[in-house]
């Protein structure tokens, strides 16, 4: 681990470490939960940005066990990795946190891109999670073109909170730069995950935002149908997880992700 640093968020104390996993480095901040015998949960966010947006959520899932942020190679506070990652490099940098941390039971939530790269950890590690949460997964069939994805994310920018705006402008200009996350782009446009999504063998729940431009309603219910899984749709736009924070996490934990039924 390197350069620990501590932070409050509301109140809240978190922890910040840089750790090399997988030749890559990720930042992970982590907010131990009062439930010893919790659930640990990952979170991992979207193209662009940083895991900062989770920070009201990890709040309410640190209430039922450990929380875990994590800033993906070259996002937030984990480093340019002078190289370039692909789904399957975020996937196994974070498959290889997950097992340092041994923890009993995982439950993964992917936001976004995030969710691309948890399900993609799914198919490469079987066994290693025992629960899936997709936010606002991306992109629909209709909807993989750079302008098409770029149009609606200036869209939800018009619904979100100036708070969430702060974030997202701040991490692509100044933190991930738009450099790298023009590289990083196609990973999000060519990826069929609703091609892939049948093949993950646990179980999965999607969210979506009621007022998401980048995530449909059909698209979200054809996810989780073909995952098996179940579909809550939250008051929101598409980090709906900063927006309703409670609802979000009232829905993973009622869907019985995380322990409870």
């Amino acid at each position: 681990m390197r350069f620990p640093r501590r932070r409050r968020f509301r109140g809240t104390l978190f922890a910040t470490t840089r750790e090399q996993h997988e030749r890559l480095t990720v930042a992970i901040t982590r907010m131990p939960g009062p439930v010893v015998a919790g659930p640990a949960f990952v979170l991992v966010h979207g193209i662009g940005v940083s895991s900062r947006y989770f920070r009201p959520l990890a709040i309410e899932l640190a209430k039922h066990g450990s929380v875990f942020l994590v800033d993906l190679p070259g996002y937030g506070a984990a480093p340019d990795p002078r190289t370039e990652v692909t789904l399957d490099g975020h996937a196994d940098a974070v498959a290889s946190f997950v097992r340092s941390i041994a923890a009993s039971e995982v439950v993964l939530v992917g936001h976004s891109m995030g969710a691309q790269v948890a399900v993609t950890l799914a198919e490469r590690h079987p066994g290693l999670i025992e629960r899936l949460v997709l936010v606002g997964p991306t992109m629909e069939p209709g909807r993989r073109t750079a302008f098409q994805a770029i149009g609606r994310l200036l869209l939800d920018g018009t619904r979100e909170p100036p708070a969430v705006n702060l974030i997202v402008f701040t991490d692509y200009v100044f933190r991930a730069g738009p450099p790298y996350t023009i590289r990083q782009l196609p990973l999000v446009l060519d990826d069929a995950l609703d091609e892939r999504i049948a093949g993950v063998d646990i179980p999965m729940l999607v969210v979506r935002g009621t007022r998401d431009p980048i995530v449909s309603s059909p698209w979200a219910r054809l996810l989780a149908d073909r995952a098996a899984g179940a579909l809550v749709e939250v008051p929101g736009p598409h980090v709906v997880m900063y927006t309703a924070p409670d609802a979000v996490a009232n829905a993973i934990l009622l869907h019985g992700v995380g322990g409870r039924a």
